[in-house]
């Protein structure tokens, strides 16, 4: 790359940037920019550069990367430049007392150890660094300073920071852009402060940009989908460390996602992986179980000879979903012996679950662990009805409402009885059923319309619930059950969280900041976990905007068909 095809390549950030830059700095009156560069193999190097005008700040950080490509030709591949847009002093002090009011990672302001940012993190580096993350144990931000200490060596080569309560330090905002030099002509504008601050802005959440997605987060799941069909379970991107637990409930639940994804992308590479997911579970995790009646059950075994209500379930979901997108039929009689398994665990007495086993004894190890396993269970039920007509699944469901209805599980708005309720109601449109999906989302739009977590699941809930109420719209004698939600704010809701998921995502403007970009880029994370990249994680992401994407493509589709009309 030569001197006069890095200027070509940074023109375009040149003439929008210059457009929106202000002087900064602690006496407000030089022009600061950040360079943030990476092959994208390795964690992106940041420099600094100030000027009395915009253009001595940029032709100074343009004159460092010629340098740099000189001698290192595959040196760039994302490039990026923010420019300080204002400063505020503090003190250490303060810094740690405002910290401990922000939710842990979720600080969207970098720091400066002085007025002109010699010595600054950008918000993207103090995450990616862990330099404000104290564990698990800490809700808010707290200053590691031991990780902040070692990046500070490694950006500004500072063998010793001074973090006493009485030392001056500067908090900015930033803005910015980004181009991959692969695409050069696509110049991505970053967020300045707020919720969505150091990542692009989006004007649409359109086809595209949903496909584009949806296929690069199932990509990465597939190749998180070893040669023996075991995931590698998840990432801590910061500092590239492999999660090494497992759990056979997400393996399975991820794959089920993995189904849903191929039907968008019909990528062969996905289904491959598929493949060897479902053999793995088939090979290491199910076993099958004589019950006392003399049947045969199936149960998925997890870790510590655990059988979980919901690991049956998502088993139940992956291969049902596998028989419907791949006309397989051949796993039915495991359909069977799994839908046994969890019939075993239900109560004849009232419809409700027993939700752990031992195996292979099948003694009761816990009652009762989570909520979402019963509704996991019911929606497992249904598909498999959807699949085969077989009207015992049907009457377990109708069985497990009783108990649902009873005890008001609604509250809990789990995305898992809504997906069930809506499955539900197209073999049984009851009322008490309808009123059971509106009360499982009508109260919890606020919540989904102000989390600051992405919290993918909502997305989840509201597809689910969404289809239905699109159902009733289409019933006379139920069209009043409509009138018990307010109609306006939970389509807004909807399309607020749709977007807000994209908080979530590793944009490689993002990515570049973490251990290893290449790794990372394309999937989804959890914030407030330290940016965990988990095969669920993506799971939940990937199963809601999927679902998105169909209902963009129904609407479109109705559109179009009533265009024609006219």
């Amino acid at each position: 790359m030569t001197d006069d095809v890095v200027s070509a390549l940074l023109h375009p950030i040149y003439v929008r940037l210059q457009e929106t830059a202000v002087p900064a700095g602690g006496a407000g009156s030089e022009y600061i920019l950040f360079f943030s560069y990476t092959d994208g193999r390795n964690r992106a190097r940041v420099e600094t550069f100030r000027g009395p005008t915009f253009a001595d700040a940029w032709h100074r950080g343009l004159a460092r990367l010629r340098k740099v490509v000189a001698k290192h030709p595959d040196m760039i591949r994302w490039l990026r430049v923010d420019t300080v847009d204002e400063m505020r002093r503090s003190n250490w002090a303060e810094l740690k007392r405002q910290l401990t009011e922000v939710k842990r990672n979720y600080c969207r302001q970098g720091i400066s150890l002085d007025r002109n940012c010699r010595h600054a993190f950008l918000e993207t580096e103090i995450n990616a660094n862990a330099m404000f993350y104290g564990g698990v144990e800490y809700p808010h931000c707290v200053v590691n300073e031991k990780n902040f200490r070692l990046y500070a060596k490694l950006r500004h080569g500072l063998g010793d920071v001074d973090l006493k309560d009485a030392t001056l330090v500067w908090m900015f905002s930033s803005r910015g852009f980004f181009l991959d030099k692969e695409r050069p002509d696509e110049v991505h504008e970053i967020a300045g402060p707020g919720r969505s601050a150091g990542c692009r802005i989006v004007e649409a959440l359109d086809d595209d940009l949903l496909s584009k997605v949806i296929k690069s987060s199932s990509t990465f799941l597939t190749g998180q989908v070893g040669d023996d069909g075991r995931f590698i379970y998840g990432w801590h991107p910061c500092f590239d460390r492999e999660i090494q637990a497992y759990n056979s409930l997400r393996h399975a639940s991820t794959t089920y996602a993995m189904i849903e994804a191929w039907e968008v992308t019909q990528d062969a590479a996905l289904w491959a992986a598929i493949e060897r997911s479902l053999a793995w579970l088939l090979r290491e995790a199910i076993c099958t179980v004589t019950l006392p009646d003399g049947t045969e059950a199936a149960f998925l075994v997890d870790v510590g000879n655990e059988i979980k209500l919901g690991a049956n379930a998502v088993a139940i979901l992956a291969f049902t979903q596998h028989a419907v997108v791949g006309g397989c039929i051949d796993h039915l009689p495991l359909l069977e012996k799994l839908a046994q398994g969890v019939l075993h665990m239900q109560q004849s007495k009232d419809g409700s679950f027993v939700h752990v086993l031992n195996y292979p004894d099948l003694t009761v190890k816990e009652a009762f662990r989570t909520i979402y396993y019963e509704g996991e269970a019911a929606f497992g039920l249904m598909r498999l009805y959807s699949l085969t007509g077989d009207e015992r699944w049907l009457s377990a469901v109708e069985k497990a409402f009783d108990h649902f209805i009873a005890k008001e599980h609604w509250r809990h708005n789990d995305h898992w009885l809504s997906y069930c309720v809506n499955e539900l109601t197209r073999y049984r449109p009851q009322e008490r059923y309808l009123r059971f999906g509106i009360e499982n989302v009508r109260d919890h739009l606020d919540f989904v319309l102000n989390r600051i977590t992405t919290f993918p699941t909502l997305l989840e809930l509201m597809m689910a619930s969404e289809a239905m109420l699109a159902r009733i719209e289409a019933m006379p004698d139920m069209r009043h059950l409509l009138g018990e939600i307010d109609l306006s704010k939970f389509h807004r809701a909807l399309h607020f969280r749709a977007r807000y998921l994209l908080n979530g995502y590793f944009w490689p403007e993002l990515a570049m900041f973490y251990a290893k970009p290449q790794r990372i880029v394309g999937s989804f994370f959890i914030r407030h976990h330290a940016f965990r990249v988990r095969i669920d994680d993506v799971e939940h992401y990937l199963s809601g905007m999927v679902a998105y994407r169909s209902k963009l493509i129904g609407n479109s589709n109705r559109v179009r068909k009533a265009e024609a009309t006219v």
